[in-house]
């Protein structure tokens, strides 16, 4: 890939994806490797980019007032120590993405409005169901290398725990503390390497203002809707294919 081309894509994609609360790592993951960078460069790498772009969503939302720390709790205590132990374990994950990249397009459909979906109003968010919730995701996000916030935000929207912008505020700093874990889990087994350029972070966080800042001033809910529509199609093909 030439360069130019990959700063452009790894611009693109840090707006998408902050734009709703969530950080990139597969995609980032895929330009990497078609870039032709090594494995010991990429994982690392991935996970700092995930923990910027998220990063900089969840302050640019929770600055806004979309961020709400009692829907939050009961989904982070658990997944962090889940997403670490998860990290530990090494699997043939080819099997456990493709399953969950083909899950991932049932909230797209309903998003989409290719399936009808009642209004709900806004409820409780009840703990030892979002305890179990938090732990499932977070085991998942260190198992197979993923922020978990594809899992989270379809979760948040189906049973009206929040509103849009409510979800993209929790699952932007839901993929930030477990990409965090999982660079912790990481620097355990290899030695962290990073020779990507300071423009490569520079655009990555330039596209995260950007996309943020868009999605929590501007977009209404509709536009948020569907930008997480195509964020989440993206992940679910990026897991089955990759």
């Amino acid at each position: 890939m030439n360069e130019w081309l990959f700063i452009v894509s790894l611009f693109v994609v840090s707006v998408l994806y902050s734009s709703v609360g969530h950080g990139g790592a597969s995609s980032y993951l895929s330009l990497m490797a078609i870039y032709g960078l090594s494995v010991t460069e990429i994982r690392p790498s991935v996970l700092i980019l995930n923990i910027l772009v998220s990063s900089i969503a969840f302050f640019q939302y929770a600055r806004q007032g979309h961020f709400d720390w009692k829907k939050a709790l009961p989904f982070l205590l658990l997944s962090i120590p889940m997403a670490y132990w998860g990290a530990t374990f090494t699997l043939d994950l080819k099997i456990y993405k493709t399953i969950l990249g083909v899950l991932i397009i049932i909230p797209v459909i309903r998003l989409l409005g290719l399936l009808p979906i009642k209004e709900k109003k806004m409820v409780a968010i009840p703990w030892i169901p979002a305890l179990l919730i938090g732990a499932f995701i977070g085991y998942v996000s260190g198992l197979i290398g993923i922020g978990g916030g594809i899992l989270l935000s379809p979760i948040l929207l189906f049973f009206a725990w929040a509103n849009m912008k409510q979800t993209a505020a929790i699952s932007a700093l839901f993929i930030a503390l477990n990409s965090f874990t999982g660079l912790n889990s990481l620097s355990q087994k290899q030695d962290i390497l990073l020779t990507m350029p300071w423009l490569w972070w520079s655009i990555a966080f330039l596209g995260a203002m950007i996309g943020s800042t868009w999605g929590s001033r501007i977009a209404g809910m509709k536009a948020l809707q569907y930008t997480l529509a195509v964020v989440l199609m993206l992940a679910s093909i990026k897991l089955i294919l990759y």
